[in-house]
């Protein structure tokens, strides 16, 4: 084996302390920043452990310098083999980490001159001690996004909960929920995190579609249109109409619902079957589509249906706004006939 160069300490009072940290706690600190960041030099637990008992080694004021035999540290390590013990010697040295200092024989001692001089034959450990800064700062580094992982992770779990409670079965949180099963980057988690604001953003559709209306350019209507807006959410709070909605008046009115239909629609049976049709191409769950008839009848969930996709651009989550007029908490305020009539006298007085 090629020898290295020797390391001769100048003479002095600390002549044999080198570089080494004035404290032993200071050695513990750079260790444990090492064993936290040991992924990026691609360190395993056993190179660690290894490490450890070579540092156990090391006396405060005796220098940097590892004389103890690789029996003795192999014994400190828990047994292992020497062929294992010199492999992570190695890989150490390669990452520049430790330098070898090796005598004729191989032993590992010190020895002084009348002068003071000194030179130490065994593993020096000054290399990693004079990188602490350096690791202390990927150790930092890798905390702080480790913490920002779990942060952003919390994030969206609670934003998959508030999904999950305005529409159960939604496909895109299952997705999600499949996604933060794997380990993710702190980028991978951001983006996560932003298709979910988005999509939370989307459940933010108010529950009245009359107030989604443009307001005119003239500032003058605003007053106007402030009113008008109140008197429709009246409307549409206020007790159900007794009467009820006949199939040929909705079939009628809403002509992009019926547009959709490759056959005449004649009855509520017909309005039903084309609205369930209809439902998954609007992003609606055929699940949710189902609890509503249950929630508010087939013909209520039908006109549903069939008047969100007459509103069109006014919503901007069908989803969401189905959920709210037949599972929320507005269902009992959702009245067809009412919307329909409303409706149809805004189409006539902007026609």
């Amino acid at each position: 084996m090629a020898f290295t160069k020797l390391s001769i300490d100048a003479a002095g009072a600390d002549a044999t302390r080198g570089p080494f940290p004035t404290s032993e706690t200071d050695v513990w600190t750079i260790f444990r920043a090492l064993r936290d960041a040991r992924s990026v030099f691609g360190l395993r637990p056993g190179h660690i452990q290894t490490l450890q008992a070579m540092l156990s080694f090391l006396k405060p004021g005796h220098g940097e310098t590892v004389f103890a035999s690789n029996d003795s540290i192999c014994k400190r390590v828990g047994g292992i083999d020497e062929r294992t013990l010199r492999r992570h010697i190695n890989r150490f040295v390669e990452l520049g980490f430790i330098k070898r200092n090796d005598s004729t024989n191989r032993k590992r001692y010190r020895v002084r001159s009348s002068g003071g001089e000194c030179i130490s034959y065994g593993l020096s450990l000054a290399p990693l001690l004079q990188r602490a800064s350096e690791l202390i700062a990927i150790a930092q580094e890798m905390e702080n996004n480790r913490r920002d992982r779990i942060f952003v992770r919390k994030q969206i779990l609670t934003k998959l909960a508030h999904l999950e409670e305005h529409e159960p079965g939604n496909a895109f949180i299952d997705h999600v929920r499949r996604v933060l099963r794997r380990k993710l980057s702190l980028p991978e988690y951001h983006a996560l995190l932003a298709d979910t604001d988005a999509v939370c953003q989307s459940l933010s559709t108010p529950d009245d579609p009359a107030e989604t209306i443009e307001l005119p350019a003239n500032d003058g209507q605003t007053v106007r249109h402030q009113s008008k807006s109140e008197e429709e959410r009246k409307d549409l709070d206020s007790t159900p109409s007794t009467e009820t909605l006949k199939p040929d008046l909705l079939i009628s009115f809403c002509d992009q619902a019926t547009s959709f239909s490759t056959e005449r629609l004649r009855d509520w049976f017909d309005i039903e079957n084309h609205a369930r049709t209809l439902a998954p191409m609007m992003g609606i769950h055929p699940e949710t589509f189902e609890k509503a008839k249950n929630s508010v009848g087939p013909q209520k969930a039908a006109c549903a249906i069939f008047i969100m996709l007459q509103l069109g651009k006014r919503i901007r989550d069908f989803g969401a706004y189905f959920h709210s007029i037949t599972l929320g908490k507005r269902r009992d305020q959702f009245d067809p006939l009412a919307l329909v009539m409303r409706m149809s006298e805004n189409n006539k007085r902007t026609g």
